[in-house]
């Protein structure tokens, strides 16, 4: 296998850590089969319903950290 980049082998190491997070909370990982594929989409729309929010609030915090700085620079 060629040499990874470091950006590929930080993600990696997340998932890496994310799965032993998670099997360490839930006893369990993705290769469960107690859930249905239904399960798994609604889990799915949950995870993406926190990532839009996250993202929405880091936009706010940039758009107000902006304006701020916009405005300080005003005053010289």
């Amino acid at each position: 296998m060629e040499k990874l980049d470091s950006v590929v082998s930080g993600v990696i190491r997340q998932f890496v850590n994310r799965s032993q997070a998670g099997l360490t909370k839930y006893g369990t990982d993705l290769d469960r089969k107690d859930l249905s594929l239904i399960e798994w989409i609604q889990h799915a729309q949950e995870e993406q319903m926190d990532s839009i929010l996250y993202l929405e609030k880091i936009k706010q915090t940039l758009l107000a950290d902006a304006k701020l700085f916009n405005s300080l620079d005003k005053v010289d």
